[in-house]
């Protein structure tokens, strides 16, 4: 399941990446307004969870923008306002839920878990299972198959290929994998992205005729059937 989290700062945005981690989120993080259009209208996210204050523009717009080019993911709006009127104008720029500062960690994978359910009953039962050819990988059972057979992935392997069967077909940088898997801390210049392509590779390619998770020189890695 991938979230969007728009923070600038940077120690609650680490606070809450690592917390969504740990429950087997996939979560990437912009640092401003306009990096947060352009995620959001990019990429498919389950929920949005947005920070108010940010540096650029603030959440109300990014929000306002976000709906206006047909995004409906559900967003949860982050602020240390706490009036009825802020409140108000927040769910009224398009925001589905609003959570104060300071919050609870525990509090806010309820508030997560309720909008996404709110969506249509948690994931859609089309998105509860991923496919690539014969490649299946289930999100709530965390269970990957390559045909008939079970394949045994670490938890960080599973978000890596997560990542690829979320936008198949795409070529994506090293640069968009390692945020994305391992978040905007990482070290850009370690080599742990290719590392965990040949592991990943060995366990859903080496034994088949086709193979999926390619590589495009001088740009990145993808994975498709044709």
């Amino acid at each position: 399941m991938r979230i969007l989290l728009v923070e600038d700062d940077k120690r609650i945005a680490d606070f809450v990446q690592r917390g969504l981690k740990a429950e087997g989120y996939v979560v990437e993080v912009a640092n401003n307004g306009l990096d947060a259009i352009a995620i959001g209208n990019e990429g498919q996210f389950e929920a949005i969870i947005l920070d108010l204050g940010l540096p650029d523009i603030n959440g109300r717009e990014v929000c306002e923008r976000l709906r206006l080019t047909g995004i409906d993911t559900p967003i949860l709006m982050l602020t240390a306002r706490d009036t009825v009127q802020d409140k108000v104008t927040g769910l009224r720029s398009g925001a589905d839920d609003y959570m104060t500062k300071p919050f609870s960690f525990e509090e806010l994978l309820a508030r997560i878990e309720a909008l996404t359910r709110r969506r249509g009953g948690g994931l859609k039962a089309e998105s509860k299972e991923l496919a690539i050819a014969d490649l299946l990988l289930n999100l709530e059972t965390h269970e990957v198959r390559r045909g008939n057979v079970l394949i045994d992935l670490t938890p960080k392997e599973f978000a890596l290929l997560e990542c690829f069967m979320r936008t198949p077909g795409k070529v994506l940088s090293r640069t968009r994998i390692l945020e994305q898997v391992w978040g905007y801390s990482a070290d850009p210049l370690t080599n742990v992205v290719d590392v965990y392509i040949r592991q990943l590779r060995r366990k859903i390619d080496d034994d088949y005729a086709l193979k999926l998770l390619k590589t495009v020189r001088g740009f990145g890695y993808k994975l498709d059937s044709l």
